[in-house]
């Protein structure tokens, strides 16, 4: 246990006293709020500063659709109407899309008592977001047109094309209700998924680099001379965890900082509206824990037959692949958290960390799946680390030689 200790203190302070951690701690959140930052300020604009034109026969609707289009302030929009259009007008405009006059054409061909046909014509070839908001616009715009050429008073038929306001509420399993987010709740899930997969495989990753590197330099060598192969893995894993550890809490004490300040406040309320319950708190660094010792384990055991670092990222993507599993469940978990698969991947250990935190962004499961994840994951652990330690007690000494699968079975009948 003494030399258990050692390691696992050496492992911790050579960590946390080294920039890696310093960088991370600080980087990483700043640069994931960075990333969204960026990629909501952009949205703000996106599809604007165009130039195009309206070709229609019918003019009431053109009109109404090019008022629609310039009243998105945010898109910066230029709008000419050609109505009512003719063939000729048609080719024309085409040949201003194609010498760059124009960056796009709308053409509206309405017979007599038919829908109208709508044809988009531009040099780009990606722009769905402006061809979404143009197909809003015109169904709005046919609707409207429609009810105020039956007498309907304009301002009305505006209003009933705005259509209504869904608000959404939660009921919680006590019986009280609150105001809910669906949009808000699922980022904040994915969020943390993402979070806990990153330092999960991060640190686990570590682990498995400090086992290649201290092989390499034949450093176990010396190291065996006082401790056992089973204290040297038990202090790696619980000096590295103790880092990650570390790190979380520092991150979940800044965000608390920064989720009551004023700032924040204001920003995060409305519809941006996100809630953070104490199983979340509690949940989250238990997860940590769990994933990381069962893929620190895996990791260590994989190290330990590995020769080089160029031979260890070979298996990888292996090791990874839960994790592309659990965020590939996204959309089935969404729709329904409660599902028999939903369930299923909650409790498949591997997958269990990201695909719980998913579900508790819809709705918190009840305690008793919680308890058979945990239970699950706790079970996997100790096997995998009973793996483990048999090839990394074998696997530490060998040199020169890449392990067939034979001797790696051979390693685990070792006693």
């Amino acid at each position: 246990m003494r030399n258990m200790l050692l390691i696992a203190k050496r492992e911790y302070l050579e960590q946390v006293r080294g920039r890696a951690f310093r960088v991370t701690t600080v980087g990483l959140p700043a640069l994931f709020a960075l990333i969204v930052g960026v990629g909501y300020l952009s949205t703000l604009g996106i599809g604007g500063n165009k130039h195009m034109a309206i070709a229609a026969g019918n003019k009431a609707l053109a009109d109404d659709l090019r008022s629609r289009l310039l009243s998105d302030k945010e898109t910066k929009t230029t709008v000419d109407v050609v109505a009512p259009a003719t063939q000729q007008d048609r080719a024309a405009l085409l040949g201003d899309v194609r010498s760059k006059n124009i960056d796009a054409l709308l053409w509206i061909d309405a017979s007599q008592g038919a829908l109208p046909k709508a044809t988009y014509y531009s040099q780009s070839s990606g722009d769905f977001i402006t061809t979404s908001r143009l197909k809003d616009a015109l169904n709005n715009s046919l609707v409207d047109v429609h009810l105020t050429s039956g007498g309907m008073n304009a301002s009305d038929a505006d209003a009933l094309v705005k259509g209504v306001d869904l608000n959404t509420f939660q009921v919680k399993k006590d019986g009280s209700i609150v105001k809910s987010n669906a949009e808000g709740s699922f980022w904040k899930g994915y969020v943390m998924a993402i979070l806990l997969s990153m330092t999960t495989m991060i640190y686990g990753m570590n682990v498995a680099r400090s086992v290649i590197q201290e092989k390499t330099t034949r450093i176990f060598e010396v190291m065996l001379a006082t401790a056992k192969p089973s204290d040297l893995l038990a202090g790696k894993l619980v000096g590295v965890a103790a880092v990650g550890l570390t790190q979380i809490i520092i991150w979940l004490v800044a965000a608390a900082v920064i989720l009551v300040s004023p700032f924040t406040a204001a920003f995060l309320s409305g519809d941006l509206a996100i809630h953070f319950s104490w199983e979340e708190a509690v949940l989250f660094p238990l997860y940590f824990l769990l994933g990381y010792l069962l893929y620190s384990s895996l990791f260590a055991g994989l190290a330990a037959t590995c020769e080089t670092e160029q031979e260890l990222q070979m298996y990888m993507p292996l090791a990874a692949a839960p994790t592309w599993l659990s965020f590939a469940l996204i959309v089935l978990i969404i729709n329904d958290s409660n599902s028999v698969w939903s369930i299923a991947a909650s409790f498949f250990p591997p997958c269990a960390p990201i695909i719980m935190f998913l579900r508790m962004a819809s709705e918190i499961p009840p305690a008793w799946q919680f308890a058979v994840s945990i239970g699950l994951m706790i079970v996997s652990i100790w096997g995998v680390l009973w793996v483990s330690s048999r090839l990394y007690r074998v696997g530490i000494l060998m040199y020169g030689k890449r392990a067939t699968l034979p001797e790696l079975m051979r390693w685990l009948r070792y006693s």
